[in-house]
């Protein structure tokens, strides 16, 4: 670690001063984008209030102890039991995010999951984030597209497939709307003016372009945003059905994830086709605003699954405390999005790995304060959750 990113983890020691800077750093339209959830935020302010009802009993006078947070998932040993969540359209919160995030993700050992709407291809971010890269697929509507998708996520190192099962249509997001992002983006006055009031963000998408759908511009046969996401919004989305998720399963020769699950039926419909992990989230809060906190959700599926499948935790997590609390109440595993989006938002190049430092940090720290050495014995705690 540098000097300046020690003094910098100094200054900003937790994921919500991270919040605070890029909310200053990056324009209106970019920020709204990613703090944004639906309707009237509620679900993604559901989703905080879930995670803070849930407390831990310590226990004390174990003696000398080291934390240890190492992990196995699917076969594969992670350094810590979280890692990063696709994000789509990445690279408009900050250019080049995603290869910060693999670097990151490489560096420290997580994995890092690519989303097909990324503003970077699994080709480019394959040969960076090597053996802990994860990929999202969005599915589209023509099948010679998924497959081509899969097998260009597999030729890239890509060892776990994620498939986004809770977008069955866009959400309106009137945030953005009020922000002026349209969908396909376009260089309005309002954003120009919004570009120069935010110089180090300009001056890093000048740098290196103006984001790209670059993993569907293959299909879409176009290299600007407009037409890409017009493609998009036309022919992905709205397909994803378990005839269409078993066909995928088939194909796939991976670990398989089934991101976006709030029902336990669903949970159990996904592990009699074979299913490898149930990823339990609302999408941090942006598709349903009447959806129940991911937390909230997430005992049930766990006593439905019953270790007939990895569980997969995501929506709200802010903290190596949070991440704790979704292990107790039975997660194997969780991904963090804005987390990560705020550091890369907040200190660019450097963002990645100050919000891995945070989060291992306050991860540890936790273990400590708790009585714990290990992952599996944090995933033993018994959590109590409060009374609204």
């Amino acid at each position: 670690m540098t000097q300046q990113s020690a003094e910098n983890l100094q200054k900003y020691p937790a994921i919500s001063d991270l919040y605070k800077l890029a909310k200053k750093r990056i324009p209106l339209i970019a920020w709204e984008y990613l703090d944004m959830g639906t309707g009237e935020d509620v679900a993604l302010t559901r989703n905080r209030t879930g995670l803070d009802r849930i407390t831990l009993l310590p226990e004390f006078m174990k003696g000398k102890q080291t934390q240890n947070t190492t992990t196995e998932l699917f076969g594969q040993s992670y350094a810590a039991p979280f890692g990063v969540a696709p994000v789509g359209l990445t690279g408009l919160m900050w250019p080049n995010a995603e290869v910060i995030l693999a670097k990151a993700a490489a560096q420290y050992g997580f994995p890092y999951c690519l989303s097909t709407a990324a503003t970077q291809t699994p080709e480019t971010i394959g040969d960076v984030v090597g053996e802990m890269g994860w990929f999202q697929l969005y599915t589209p509507r023509d099948e010679t597209i998924c497959d081509d998708l899969l097998l260009r996520a597999r030729d890239s190192g890509f060892r776990t497939l994620v498939v986004t099962a809770d977008i069955p249509a866009a959400s309106r997001r009137e945030r953005t709307a009020r922000a002026g992002l349209r969908m396909p983006p376009s260089i309005t006055p309002y954003f120009v003016l919004q570009a120069a009031q935010h110089p180090a963000w300009t001056i890093a998408t000048l740098k290196n372009g103006l984001p790209r759908l670059r993993t569907v511009e293959k299909y879409a046969d176009a290299t600007d945003i407009r037409n890409a996401a017009k493609f998009v919004g036309e022919r992905f989305g709205g397909t994803l059905s378990w005839e269409y998720l078993q066909r995928i399963r088939d194909a796939w020769d991976g670990p398989l994830v089934l991101k976006g699950i709030l029902h336990p039926n669903d949970a159990e419909k996904a592990i009699s086709i074979g299913i490898d992990g149930i990823g339990v989230s609302n999408h941090g809060g942006r598709q349903l605003d009447a959806a129940p906190a991911a937390i909230d959700a997430l005992p049930p599926i766990v006593a439905q699954v019953n270790g007939r499948a990895k569980i997969i935790f995501d929506s709200g997590i802010r903290s190596g405390l949070d991440v704790i609390r979704a292990l107790a109440l039975g997660a194997d595993f969780v991904l963090c999005g804005r987390a990560f989006m705020l550091g890369v938002s907040a200190f660019g190049e450097a963002g990645g790995t100050h919000a891995a430092e945070i989060l291992l940090a306050d991860l540890k720290t936790n273990m400590a304060q708790l009585g714990v050495e290990t992952i599996e014995e944090v995933k033993a705690l018994v959590p109590q959750i409060a009374e609204h």
